[in-house]
């Protein structure tokens, strides 16, 4: 089981969010750069980084700081949030980033997808969050009527090759995963299923992996120090 360690971004902090909701905020670890490289020395062979601003607004608000982790990284670097044109992936694989995460514009403009997988395929992840398997958008602020399966399945005839799958009740709850939707949506489709959401223990990382899950996306279990990136 690869373990992505998870960085998500407000003004500028870590910051870790409850079911979603962007009224419960909890500032956690330090500073960006210095967290990045305490994941990178604690092992992390992935990291994967939200700007959660530009989730919300739907451009890329902390660009420059997350062009500066890129840098400073010496391990690939997963980016998600706002990212809803060809200039933004354009800008954040010219920063080094190695995966690129499209959530809501995936749902909302498919032109922008189909072109964002013609130009950049090798970067390019889908995220899939879901509210009672209906997908949400734009933050997770707001839902859709699309389930989540279905959109997997359009995802998987597009050629998307990577899914990271988010329950969006819960994350950052540390309450375990849903392993009955990550099945589901693992026995779906061919794509390569990141499970992200309630990860809390090592007991819930072996759930995920007897699933033929081999990536989770850890974020206050990291921070709360239940799971670690070293094995003792």
């Amino acid at each position: 089981m690869k373990i992505l360690p998870a960085m998500d971004l407000m003004d500028g902090k870590c910051v870790r969010l409850y079911q979603g909701d962007f009224n419960k905020t909890t500032q956690v670890g330090s500073d960006p750069a210095s967290q990045l490289q305490t994941f990178i020395n604690n092992g992390a062979e992935i990291i994967h980084i939200v700007d959660l601003d530009g989730a919300r607004s739907g451009r890329p608000e902390q660009i420059d700081l997350i062009t500066e982790l890129c840098t400073r990284s010496t391990v690939p670097v997963q980016v998600g949030g706002g990212i809803r044109n060809l200039e933004t992936v354009e800008a954040y694989v010219h920063a080094g980033v190695d995966r690129i995460v499209i959530g809501t514009a995936a749902i909302q403009n498919r032109a922008f997808l189909h072109e964002a997988l013609e130009n950049y395929q090798k970067h390019i992840v889908i995220g899939i969050d879901a509210r009672n398997e209906k997908v949400a958008v734009s933050g997770w602020e707001q839902e859709t009527e699309m389930d989540y399966i279905e959109f997997a399945k359009q995802m998987e005839q597009l050629g998307v090759e990577t899914i990271v799958f988010t329950d969006i009740s819960k994350d950052g709850t540390m309450q375990g995963p849903n392993l009955a939707q990550l099945k589901k949506i693992n026995d779906a489709v061919s794509c390569k299923i990141v499970a992200s959401g309630g990860i809390r223990n090592q007991e819930d990382l072996d759930a995920v992996a007897a699933l033929g899950i081999e990536e989770a996306i850890v974020g206050k279990a990291m921070y709360e120090g239940t799971v670690t990136l070293r094995r003792s």
